[in-house]
């Protein structure tokens, strides 16, 4: 499932994962991410919109960051994340 289209926006809902395994980003149906790093759990939270392919992040911080879906793959900041297959 490389990111189906719901309507006009791809679906991103799961789990993200870099090649390495060392950053886990859970993006949640409710709109919130909870990301991981190495054994740090909950490194980052916040919420998320997607507006097609695109997507804007706020850290409940107030860091902000932006990510686009490409070929499948999620490309967060200097990121890059799979899919994570169940």
């Amino acid at each position: 499932m490389a990111g189906t289209v719901v309507g006009d926006h791809v679906d991103v809902v799961g789990m993200w994962v870099t090649a390495d395994g060392h950053i886990r980003q859970e993006l949640l149906p409710d709109g919130r991410y909870d990301e991981a790093r190495g054994e740090r759990r909950s490194a980052y939270t916040g919420r998320y919109t997607v507006t097609g392919s695109h997507l804007d992040y706020v850290d409940d911080t107030g860091f902000t960051a932006t990510g686009d879906i490409r070929d499948g793959v999620l490309h967060h900041e200097h990121l890059v994340l799979y899919r994570e297959q169940i």
